[in-house]
């Protein structure tokens, strides 16, 4: 028996390496493969972003190759699983992964999504950049 297709999440807010829920703390451990970028929009849902797809814009991030028992660990961060909450969805979408240089190339990636109609009325994160984001808001109280 083969062994299964190596999985990859897109991750663009407190998933990110150094945030509150950093990917790289949980296990089985996720392989690392670079910062890149989807087409669409952040909102700032107070906590934690949200990403809307099919909107203008970009979102960064990172891409990690996974293991089915942390992609079931990510499902019950995001409450897509085991009962859904109707925050998220779950979608597999190609990402631009930057490479070294100015290469790129395209990698199918999970990303937890938000459902039709959750960010109305959120307010939207310019340049779709969690990391930039929550820092410029720590600077702004300081």
């Amino acid at each position: 028996m083969s062994p299964a297709p190596a999985r990859h999440v897109f991750v663009y807010g407190t998933l990110r390496r150094g945030e509150e829920r950093d990917i790289t703390r949980l296990q089985p451990a996720p392989r690392w493969l670079g910062r890149a970028s989807v087409p669409g929009l952040m909102v700032d849902l107070g906590r934690y972003p949200g990403l809307v797809l099919g909107a203008p814009g970009q979102v960064l991030g990172e891409v990690y190759e996974i293991s089915a028992a942390l992609e079931q660990q990510l499902d019950m961060i995001e409450e897509v699983w085991p009962t859904p909450n109707g925050e998220y969805i779950k979608r597999e979408i190609a990402v631009r992964l930057e490479l070294e240089g100015a290469r790129s190339s395209e990698v199918v990636c999970l990303v937890y999504a938000l459902a039709p109609g959750q960010a109305s009325g959120k307010t939207v994160i310019a340049g779709g950049d969690w990391v930039y984001h929550c820092g410029s808001r720590v600077r702004d109280r300081g």
